[in-house]
């Protein structure tokens, strides 16, 4: 009885010090993105939990007690503070995760214009997420000194394939015939930020929002005005409204990703270069 008592106190030292029972560092990501840079930068060397269930939107996630109990275990909890308050309320005053929002600026890229206002889609940008995988691996290594060299060294091969998307998105907008892009859900400033693009969204930053019927007719008249072929809409969300608007307009829809979850077989990186294509196809570009 005693022995069996040792080993459970042995076990919870084991929890509460961020690693588990098998020498991996617990690892909780806030939402899809950031758990899929934890993977690629943490390897096997660690274990990552994704709190939004395959399939549901992040913005409104509601932590249950055992997901609580696992942000208040994790080595290093990934969030962006202010996207999802139920994970903000769980990490409270006294654990300190990596908040992205510290890590890469949240500011327009060229200063000017009101894009990333209040969006927390930061990982649209692959350049901003280069900075990420790298912060990723600086905290890892803090937490985890024995494997910190080859946390590093994987945020660099992960840095390269951003580097390569990246060089994708350039490519593929060169030449292009329009600028404007409008999006049922105003998930994309930070995209179009980087690559010279304006969004023009049905609804706000929440995809949950019901646009007026003047709202409607604005984004009508301004998709019109500004000759605009496709109007975008996302895998997770309904596509009735874009579908109202392109139907006004004689427009056609397709489905620009805000990756905030993912199908089977699919990732960040396959999403992303589908994003491109679709961009392309919509922009009428020649790259």
């Amino acid at each position: 009885m005693r022995h069996l008592a040792l080993c459970l106190l042995l076990l919870a030292a084991a929890c509460t010090s961020g690693f588990r029972h098998d020498g991996k560092l617990q690892v909780v990501a806030s939402a899809y993105p950031f758990a899929w840079v934890a993977e690629q930068v943490g390897g096997l060397d660690v274990d990552v939990t994704d709190l939004v269930p395959p399939g549901a939107e992040p913005h409104d996630v509601e932590l249950t007690p055992r997901q609580v109990g696992l942000v208040e275990q994790a080595a290093v909890v990934v969030y962006l503070h202010g996207f999802q308050p139920s994970v903000d309320d769980a990490l409270g005053s006294g654990k300190q995760g990596l908040d992205l929002g510290k890590v890469v600026s949240q500011q327009a890229l060229d200063g000017g214009d009101e894009q990333t206002s209040k969006d927390p889609h930061i990982w649209l940008d692959p350049v901003r997420m280069e900075a990420i995988a790298d912060a990723l691996a600086a905290r890892l290594g803090a937490k985890d000194a024995a494997h910190a060299a080859a946390y590093q060294a994987r945020a660099a091969a992960v840095v390269k394939r951003l580097e390569a998307l990246d060089t994708l998105f350039q490519s593929d907008l060169m030449g292009c015939a329009r600028k404007d892009v409008v999006t049922s859900h105003s998930a994309f400033g930070y995209l179009a930020s980087r690559y010279g693009l304006v969004q023009r969204g049905i609804t706000g930053v929440s995809p949950d929002e019901e646009p007026s019927p003047r709202k409607l007719a604005e984004v009508a008249t301004f998709a019109k005005t500004h000759h605009v072929t496709t109007i975008f809409f996302e895998s997770l969300v309904d596509p009735k409204v874009a579908r109202t608007v392109a139907s006004e307009i004689g427009a056609r829809t397709a489905v620009l990703d805000p990756v905030e979850g993912v199908r089977h077989g699919d990732d960040y990186l396959t999403v992303q270069r589908r994003n491109a294509a679709a961009l392309r196809l919509a922009l009428g570009c020649t790259g």
